[in-house]
């Protein structure tokens, strides 16, 4: 994984929340959202785009909120998108803090 911004520490484990993956709809031609997973300070997911949609998505730079929504992602509130992983830029990852604890 090659980040856009370096992280001070990597989680050794991530606490898996038991849910199933949100897909925006079934099939390969919809976005596919994946279950949060979660560090001591984050919650994260990752967000799977059809290549229409990623064929528009910027490979040198993180996008703010109002631009990944203009692609058509969809989440609440909080989320940004804090790295790319260059081999796959149709997989874009989100993070925001953790407010349970």
């Amino acid at each position: 994984w090659e980040f856009a911004e370096q992280l001070s520490t990597v989680p050794a484990a991530f606490e898996r929340r038991a849910r199933s993956s949100r897909p925006a709809m079934s099939g390969k031609n919809y976005i596919h959202y994946s279950d949060k997973y979660y560090d001591d300070v984050y919650e994260y997911r990752h967000v799977i785009l059809p290549q229409d949609i990623a064929r528009q998505i910027p490979k040198d730079r993180l996008m703010p909120e109002a631009e990944w929504r203009g692609h058509g992602v969809q989440q609440s509130r909080g989320w940004v998108h804090y790295a790319m992983h260059k081999p796959e830029p149709h997989i874009l990852l989100f993070r925001r803090k953790r407010t349970d604890g």
